[in-house]
């Protein structure tokens, strides 16, 4: 693996946010099993919708209500007819299999990973 080193200036460029999930839909038009999520980044950020691929680890009650990381600054995306804007944070193993980065804490959502 050839890791390319970045500047603490380029690292500040990405915004890692805390947001709670709030409404979790089964997304049957993605290529690969996934979940349409609602997350709430608090006041200033607001309300943003992402698609994750978590399926196998995850259920849809487990979810709603839980704090996730996700980058926040991206370009919003086209997925099929859903448009997600942001990108949901998780451990991802070689098989595919994501683990979902999250505080050990509940923290106020919108709060910034440094």
């Amino acid at each position: 693996m050839n890791q390319e080193t970045i500047t603490w200036a380029d690292f500040e460029k990405v915004e890692m946010r805390v947001g709670t999930i709030l409404e979790v839909n089964d997304f049957p038009e993605a290529r690969k099993p996934a979940f349409q999520l609602t997350i709430d980044f608090g006041a200033v950020i607001g309300i943003r919708k992402s698609s994750a691929q978590i399926t196998k680890h995850y259920t849809k009650e487990a979810l709603t209500g839980r704090q996730i990381i996700a980058v926040v600054n991206f370009p919003k995306k086209q997925i099929g007819k859903f448009m997600s804007e942001c990108l949901v944070m998780g451990a991802v193993a070689g098989d595919g299999d994501v683990i979902l980065l999250s505080t050990d804490f509940k923290v106020e959502n919108g709060l910034r990973i440094a």
